[in-house]
């Protein structure tokens, strides 16, 4: 019985790293290029972002080499900003996009950039561990409609369901 409670417990803890059917990570990474602000232009829903508006990711190398994720987003209901802040981590090599990150511990899931713009890091499209996890980041607020044409259609040929995807408001929102 204590066997089959440490492979539950292996599952749990591994199990949401791996990568949705269809889904292959970006080869050739530059991490550093990668570090910084990006804005939330597109998501799939889930209750940990429900509601969030002008979202945004920072990412910073830390001391110890992992990646530093703060994620905000202001609640409009509660009229407050939220932040989670968590670590990240190479799966395989620094040069193939595909990290784990936890924000609970040691718990960890999938974080899969799968379309990316090399040549300036201008845009990124991100997967979670499986169909339900689909996000639009980019330097700007705003992208142009050529940049969510491509999202959608390669985000959809590679099984995620974009009729249900979230267009973020990048309004400006006081920080007091």
């Amino acid at each position: 019985m204590r066997l089959v409670k440490i492979l539950l417990l292996t599952a749990l803890l591994f199990g949401c790293t791996g990568t949705p059917k269809g889904v292959e990570p970006v080869s050739g990474f530059e991490l550093n290029r990668y570090l910084g602000k990006w804005y939330e232009i597109a998501r799939l829903d889930h209750s940990f972002e429900r509601g969030l508006t002008a979202v945004t990711a920072d990412y910073r190398v830390r001391d110890d080499d992992l990646v530093q994720v703060i994620n905000r987003g202001y609640n409009a209901e509660k009229a407050q900003w939220e932040e989670a802040e968590g670590k990240a981590k190479f799966v395989d090599s620094p040069d193939t996009a595909h990290l784990k990150v936890s924000f609970f511990g040691p718990f960890y899931g999938s974080y899969i950039v799968f379309g990316l713009d090399k040549q300036d890091y201008q845009y990124a499209f991100i997967a979670g561990p499986n169909h339900d996890y689909l996000w639009l980041l980019a330097r700007t607020p705003q992208v142009s409609d050529e940049v969510i044409a491509r999202f959608i259609q390669e985000a959809s040929q590679r099984g995620f369901n974009t009729d249900e995807l979230i267009f973020v408001d990048q309004l400006p929102v006081s920080d007091s």
